[in-house]
């Protein structure tokens, strides 16, 4: 059966008889639509024929006839384009030669990108639609009203979090016409980097919490809602109140999951019985009550096997926790241990001497290849899985008077039970371009993507123009145009007033932003925390979120690869 591809959703067809049914299903399409009124030849089968077939394959079926030699009406047009934007993809719309098919199409394109893009399309299918471009731009592109009620976006992007409203922010300052609509529950957005500073009692909580309507970039449809299946083959995705969406592209941005439940006890004590952790908004604070209490006894600090977001948040809150014994002369009565269940405090090897000053300075035991297995709250008590020097692994109880917790964390569920998952459950992406390797339609980025780059704010940062320019290059039949090299940072915060910054990229590489001999990333500054503490807040809210890319231009593709 010829048919004739104008995107990657929709193809056009002459007369499909019931016959030819079954070839189009083989060619992966999923519904037909009739745009020929029956009885314009003798020979040509009614559309209830063509229907019955379809039904009998399994394939959606529609008609919505145009008489032959007229331009379709705006009632045809709006059939066309709700009908378009809610049958399973990819559709094939069929009339006498396909040219009708094509003609109703464009109408039912226009308004949602440039007349220009869809006559380009049309004319690679080699279909000449010039006639219809005064009409086509004729059509306003869609208000506000129109688009929150719309099912169909040509970019999706699921998750308001850092990674979702910075890839959203990028698109629509390149292209402000773009139909995209952001898929997020919360009403709240925060500033993740800022607890640290909250439980060191740099920051209040109040700094690092905004409204979410205030951040959804203008020109972007927010669906206040949450994501309850992906159907990539469809292009679809349904939501929790059992809508669903189609998209041309689509962004991944849901963030990581962390499983409090994990750890048997954790979940009942928090926030009570001296249990805390740097990881949630509302404990943050008591991190700092906890340390500001403190006089002497035991504090422990956990970390979980990765992946994690911010890989060294963990030791953060010991090291100004430490510092703020430290200051107030306590110190040396508190015994402080560090449990954590990786191989090496920190996985890019030529930051750890610095870091193990401190380590030692503090007086901090340290314990590698522990893990938090149990905790009793009430008892006080915290049992430790903990490999020994014969290879083996040993169960240690220990007690405690102050015990910061971090959960072992894990792709959200929606994600690693869905097609879009790799076998480590978070989204399968060409670590380089940031597109799904399965399915060139889907892009992420931030925490639930499954390369080895840093799970950080400062990664997103790089990665969201990358992923904006890579989708605005798959919206025009083009291969990526940008690469991202697996930067990501970490300010780890040793003091009250010094960080070792830590910046790298793929395979450990050092991946400076400033010279070495302005900031040198290897030896706790002041310059760090200042960056820290004032500019880092400051480019999140006003920069980054806000699609201003200072210092993270995408770079261009060298191996134009995908």
């Amino acid at each position: 059966m010829p048919t004739t591809s104008l995107t990657d959703r929709y193809a056009v067809s002459p007369q499909v008889t019931p016959q030819d049914v079954a070839d189009l299903k083989a060619e992966g399409f999923r519904s037909i639509v009739s745009f020929r009124p029956d009885g314009e030849a003798p020979d040509q089968p009614d559309a209830a024929a063509v229907e019955a077939a379809a039904k009998a394959e399994g394939l959606a079926f529609i008609a919505i006839p145009v008489k032959a030699g007229t331009v379709p009406s705006d009632a045809q047009v709006l059939q066309a384009r709700e009908a378009l934007a809610s049958l399973p993809a990819p559709v094939v719309g069929y009339c006498r030669s396909g040219t009708r098919a094509a003609q109703i199409w464009a109408l039912a394109e226009a308004g949602t990108r440039p007349a220009a893009e869809i006559l380009v399309d049309a004319a690679r299918g080699g279909i000449d639609l010039g006639g219809l471009k005064s009409r086509l731009d004729a059509v306003p592109a869609p208000t506000m009203a129109a688009r929150e009620g719309a099912r169909h976006f040509q970019v999706l992007v699921i998750g308001g979090g850092a990674g979702g409203l910075s890839a959203s922010a990028s698109l629509l300052k390149r292209n402000p016409a773009l139909a995209l609509g952001i898929v997020e529950p919360s009403e709240e957005h925060f500033y993740q980097p800022g607890w640290t500073l909250v439980g060191g009692g740099v920051f209040k909580a109040s700094q690092t919490r905004r409204r979410e309507q205030d951040l959804i970039p203008r020109g972007a449809v927010w669906l206040k809602t949450s994501v309850e299946l992906f159907r990539p083959e469809a292009r679809e995705v349904v939501l929790k109140d059992g809508t669903v969406l189609s998209y041309d592209a689509l962004i991944v941005a849901t963030g990581i999951s962390l499983n409090w439940d994990a750890i048997p006890g954790l979940s009942e004590t928090l926030g009570k019985n001296g249990v805390t952790s740097n990881y949630r908004f509302d404990l943050a604070p008591y991190t700092w009550q906890l340390v500001e209490k403190l006089k002497a006894g035991k504090a422990i600090f956990t970390q979980p096997p990765m992946p994690i977001k911010c890989a060294g948040a963990p030791q953060k809150a010991m090291y100004l926790a430490s510092d703020a014994w430290r200051r107030r002369g306590v110190l040396k009565n508190i015994s402080v241990e560090f449990n954590t269940a990786t191989p090496g405090l920190f996985g890019v090897k030529e930051f750890v001497p610095p870091l193990m000053d401190y380590v030692r300075d503090y007086g901090i035991a340290l314990h590698l290849g522990s893990k938090l297995v149990e905790v009793n709250g009430p008892a006080r008590t915290a049992v430790f899985e903990r490999k020994t020097d014969a290879g083996g692994v040993e169960c240690v109880e220990s007690t405690f008077d102050m015990l910061h917790v971090v959960p072992p964390q894990v792709s959200p569920k929606v994600v690693r039970e869905s097609a879009i998952a790799g076998s480590d459950g978070f989204v399968e992406v060409n670590p380089e371009t940031l597109q799904h390797v399965r399915y060139p339609q889907i892009f992420a980025l931030g925490d639930v993507i499954g390369t080895s780059c840093a799970k950080t704010a400062a990664a997103v940062r790089v990665q969201a123009p990358v992923v904006a320019t890579n989708v605005l290059a798959f919206l025009q039949r083009k291969d990526p145009v940008s690469g991202y090299d697996g930067y990501g940072a970490c300010p780890l915060t040793v003091e009250n007033g010094k960080i070792v910054l830590a910046e790298f990229a793929y395979g450990g590489k050092l991946a400076p932003t400033l010279p070495k001999w302005l900031l040198n990333g290897q030896k706790a500054t002041r310059l760090a925390w200042w960056l820290k503490k004032y500019v880092m807040p400051a480019l999140y809210w006003k920069g980054m979120i806000k699609g201003h890319e200072l210092f993270v231009a995408p770079k261009s593709l060298k191996s134009g690869k995908k």
